[in-house]
């Protein structure tokens, strides 16, 4: 009897396979049999259309598929242990002068000859810490659209598939939805360089390359060279993101030289942590939502966006946040934050080690199909929590 009705369910799969085959194969084979009736004359020119769509696919494809310099330990790159001096802070001679000899080492003198005559030197030139902060916010955005294309502006993305976001689909969609959530991250980082950091008091004048970079970065995240609303010839959203990372590298150079204003005052500390916390606090009540709401296991196709964006957001305030304690290094020191600073970035590692292949939203309680966007909703929370407590710290 169980292998009848076995035998059966296996049967009356195989139809719906075979239908459903069927009725995606009809049309190509339609085609197929319409094109080989055809002229020579007819059959090239569709040939080269078809030849054209099929490398236009193929690269984006290839582009939704390859994530070049992702790295979820990036920031070891930087060294920011070896920072002693805060961010706009005048560096002691010695550690300028080291910096130089490293960049430009001395020349080797031969045995029993006298080293050359050295030339009188003026007075030193100051020189202040640079940005932690800035060089990441310009070396993400740098991930963005100088290493890899920026997805979501390409044309077959916004054409979508048959018509359907690709947002709504299982496919090709991971990649421009963890790009959107390293975006957001920039986008909130430059505004608070804008309004809190890059000035005194925000009594100061507004640093000019900071706003350029500001404006830029908000700019739309969907702008092809050609668009509907408004009707025309569009500049599309990389170039603008690109002068963002030009005007950055511009206000870290100006810092460099003591000729710009970087404010590591202990309240600006709170706000920057707090509007960090308020950005994380949003995305887990959207992760939380769909997972409430939504419980279609592998099948959720709005699931893996959720999840990479908020992958995104995770990759981005790591980084920003490692670099605001080298930034900020001593108001880190003064309140013996080190230890907590410490923590909440091993929580993010813990986060940024969930690297699924498929995204799945199933049931908290289920047995076959796990729930990631809970788990994912999890680690911020934790992450959230650890940044309250540092608020809370300062606050004191």
């Amino acid at each position: 009897m169980v292998s009848e009705l076995f035998s059966r369910v296996l049967g009356a799969t195989g139809r719906v396979l075979r239908l459903g085959f069927a009725a995606i194969a009809w049309p190509f084979m339609a085609a197929h049999g319409w094109y080989g009736q055809r002229h020579l004359m007819v059959k090239l020119p569709i040939l080269a259309v078809l030849l054209v769509v099929g490398a236009f696919y193929g690269y984006f494809i290839w582009q939704t598929q390859v994530w070049t310099g992702f790295d979820p330990n990036f920031v070891d790159r930087y060294r920011l242990a070896e920072r002693s001096v805060a961010a706009g802070q005048e560096r002691p001679a010695e550690a300028a002068a080291a910096d130089g000899a490293a960049q430009s080492p001395a020349e080797q003198v031969p045995a029993g000859q006298a080293p050359p005559a050295q030339a009188p030197t003026g007075p030193a030139v100051r020189q202040c810490q640079t940005s932690a902060i800035v060089d990441v916010a310009a070396d993400l955005t740098g991930l963005n659209v100088n290493q890899n294309a920026w997805i979501s502006s390409m044309l077959l993305y916004r054409l979508g598939f048959f018509g359907i976001d690709w947002d709504h689909t299982p496919f090709l969609d991971n990649k421009a939805s963890f790009q959107r959530g390293v975006n957001q991250v920039v986008r909130r980082t430059s505004a608070e360089l804008v309004d809190t950091l890059g000035r005194v008091r925000g009594t100061s004048g507004i640093d000019g390359n900071l706003q350029d970079a500001r404006g830029n970065l908000q700019f739309d995240e969907y702008s092809w060279y050609f668009g509907l609303d408004p009707f025309g010839f569009k500049t599309p959203t990389p170039a603008y993101y690109r002068a963002a990372i030009k005007s950055l590298r511009t206000f870290n150079t100006e810092l460099a030289a003591c000729n710009a204003t970087f404010d590591t005052r202990a309240d600006n500390l709170v706000q920057f942590v707090d509007r960090i916390a308020n950005d994380l606090g949003g995305t887990a009540a959207i992760l939380r939502e769909r997972s409430e709401n939504y419980n279609a296991g592998w099948f959720d196709t709005r699931a893996d966006d959720r999840f990479w964006f908020a992958y995104g957001q995770l990759y981005g305030y790591y980084a920003v946040l490692s670099a605001a304690q080298a930034d900020f290094g001593q108001v880190v020191r003064e309140r013996n934050l080190g230890v907590l600073f410490n923590d909440t970035l091993a929580q993010f590692r813990a986060a940024l080690r969930i690297q699924p292949a498929i995204i799945s939203n199933g049931r908290e309680d289920g047995w076959i199909m796990p729930t990631h966007l809970a788990t994912m909703g999890f680690y911020i929370l934790r992450v959230r929590s650890n940044l309250v407590e540092i608020r809370s710290v300062l606050d004191r």
